[in-house]
C-alpha cells in the first residue's frame, strides 16, 4: 500500500517537478511519441525524411568534420533531395570519429558544455561521445516510451542488473534514488551467489515490479533462481538489453519468472534503436529519432528479409552531430506491419556485431551467435560455449560443463562446428568453469580476431 502511494507520488507529482526543475520537456516529449506511434508508417516517414533534412543542414553548416566532407566529394547539403542522394555521403566509421573527435563537435557549442561518455573498445575502438543536454532528454524519453510497451511505468519501482552500478552519496542524490529512480541494483561485475543471494533478499523487502539488464545477466540470475527453487520473484515487465538475448535464455527467464521479456536494442552513441512491444513480432525502430540504413558489403541498400550492416544517422544530438554512422552491427530489415498496431516499422532480428562473425575459409561470413545458439540446442552436456576464432583455420572453444556432460559431448561439439567450417578447421576445447565478463560487465560468446 505504502509503496503503490510512493510510486503514485513519484509518478505524478516527482517526474513533473523534477521535469521543471531542470526545465526539461521529456514528459511531453514521452506523451508526443506515445501519439506519434499510432501514426501510418507513411505519415512517420515523411516526418522522419524532413527531420533527417533538418539533421543533413545543421551537420553541413556546422560541424567542422562534415562541412569539409560534403566539399570533399562536391556537394552542399541542399543536393541531398532523395534517399538515393543521402547514399553520396561517405559512411561515418568508429575510427573515423576517434581520430576527428574535436572537428565532429558542433561550433555552437563548446566542448566543455557537453556531456561526455566513453564506449568499450568490444570491437577494437573506444570513443569518447559529447551530447548536448536536449539530446539525453529525447533518449530518455524514447527509453520511457519503449520501457512502457512492456509494463513498466513512471513512478514503478525497478530491478536493475547493470555493471558499476550508482551509488547516491549527496542529499540530491538520494532524493532522486528514492523518490525518483526508484532502483535496486545487482553489480553484474560481481555476479555470484552470495551477492544474488542477498538481491533476492533484498528483492522480497523492496517487491521492484519490473526487471531490467544485459541479456546474459537476466539469464544467470534467473538459472540461481531457478536452481534455488525461488518461486515467488515475480516482475510485471523484464527488459533485455545490452546483449544479444539467445533464444534458450529467453525461454529460461520466462519460464523462471513467469513473465514475458521485451528485447531491447540501442548503443551509447545515437541511443535506443529499436525494441520489442508486447506482441514481440519484431523489434520496432525508432524512427522518430532516427534514420536507419541496412547496407550490404557495397554499402547498397539490402532487400527486405537480408542481413545487412545498421548505418544510422541521430537527429537529437547537435553537440556531436553522426551523419551514416556505422555501429558494427547487423540486423535484418522487416517489411510487415505489427499486429499492435503502431506504425514505427520492424527489424526482423538483431543477428550481432560485425566482430561476432566468424570466417569461413572462402570468406564467408557465419554468424558466430546463431552458431553458439544451435550448438547449446543440439548438443547434450553444455552449459556455456564461446568461440574466438584467432585465424582462418583456427577456434578456440571455452565450454562450461553442464549437468548431462559425458563423453560423447565434446565429439558431439566438435562435430558441429565442423559442419560450419569444415575439417579443415582445427578447434580447441578448453574446459572452463565459466565464461569471462567483458571489462563492461557484459559477456560476448563469439569473437573473431581475424
Amino acid at each position: 500500500m505504502l509503496d503503490a502511494m510512493v510510486g503514485n507520488i513519484s509518478k505524478y507529482i516527482v517526474y513533473p517537478l523534477w521535469d521543471v526543475k531542470d526545465n526539461s520537456n521529456k514528459l511531453k516529449t514521452v506523451r508526443d511519441l506515445e501519439k506519434s506511434q499510432w501514426l501510418s508508417l507513411a505519415e512517420l516517414k515523411d516526418r522522419q525524411w524532413h527531420a533527417l533534412k533538418r539533421t543533413i543542414d545543421y551537420a553541413y553548416r556546422n560541424s567542422p568534420y562534415y562541412g569539409g566532407l560534403f566539399k570533399s566529394i562536391g556537394i552542399t547539403s541542399e543536393d541531398i533531395k532523395t534517399p538515393d542522394d543521402y547514399l553520396k555521403i561517405p559512411i561515418t566509421t568508429k575510427l573515423d570519429i576517434r581520430n576527428n573527435t574535436e572537428q565532429f563537435i558542433s561550433t555552437e557549442y563548446s566542448k566543455d558544455s557537453l556531456v561526455v561518455a566513453k564506449t568499450g573498445g568490444s570491437t577494437g575502438v573506444s570513443l569518447n561521445l559529447y551530447f548536448d543536454e536536449t539530446c539525453q532528454e529525447l533518449r530518455n524519453a524514447a527509453a520511457i516510451r519503449s520501457d512502457r510497451w512492456a509494463g513498466w511505468d513512471l513512478g514503478h519501482k525497478r530491478a536493475a542488473l547493470w555493471g558499476n552500478p550508482p551509488k547516491p552519496t549527496s542529499f540530491k542524490q538520494k532524493l532522486r534514488h528514492h523518490l525518483l529512480d526508484r532502483t535496486i541494483y545487482l553489480d553484474t561485475m560481481a555476479l555470484n551467489d552470495s551477492n544474488m543471494g542477498a538481491f533476492v533478499q533484498l528483492w522480497a523487502i523492496e517487491k521492484p515490479k519490473s526487471l531490467f539488464g544485459h541479456a546474459h545477466s537476466i539469464y544467470m540470475f534467473a538459472k540461481y533462481v531457478s536452481s534455488k527453487n525461488i518461486s515467488d520473484l515475480r516482475p510485471q515487465a523484464i527488459v533485455a538489453t545490452s546483449m544479444m538475448l539467445l533464444d534458450h535464455e529467453r525461454a529460461l527467464i520466462e519460464s523462471v519468472f513467469d513473465c514475458e521479456v521485451t528485447n531491447r536494442y540501442g548503443c551509447e552513441e545515437v541511443g535506443l534503436i529499436g525494441c520489442e512491444c508486447e506482441k514481440h513480432q519484431g523489434m520496432h525502430l525508432n524512427i522518430d529519432h532516427l534514420y536507419v540504413e541496412f547496407l550490404d558489403d557495397e554499402n547498397k541498400p539490402v532487400q527486405v528479409g537480408e542481413p545487412g550492416k545498421i548505418i544510422l544517422t541521430d537527429f537529437n544530438n547537435k553537440g556531436m552531430p553522426l551523419l551514416r554512422y556505422q555501429v558494427e552491427d547487423i540486423g535484418v530489415p522487416g517489411d510487415k506491419q505489427c499486429s499492435c498496431g503502431r506504425g514505427l516499422p520492424l527489424m526482423q532480428n538483431l543477428q550481432g556485431r560485425v566482430a561476432d562473425f566468424l570466417k569461413g575459409s572462402d570468406g564467408t561470413l557465419i554468424a558466430g551467435i546463431s552458431l553458439v545458439e544451435r550448438t547449446l540446442t543440439h548438443v547434450k552436456g553444455l552449459e556455456q560455449i564461446q568461440l574466438v576464432q584467432t585465424s582462418l583455420n583456427r577456434i578456440e572453444i571455452n565450454r562450461v560443463k553442464g549437468i548431462e556432460y559425458d563423453e560423447f559431448t565434446d565429439k558431439s561439439l566438435l562435430k558441429e562446428i565442423n559442419i560450419v567450417f569444415g575439417d579443415g578447421v582445427t578447434c580447441r576445447i578448453n574446459d572452463v568453469s565459466e565464461i569471462a565478463q567483458e571489462n563492461n560487465g557484459k559477456y560476448r560468446f563469439s569473437i573473431c580476431k581475424i
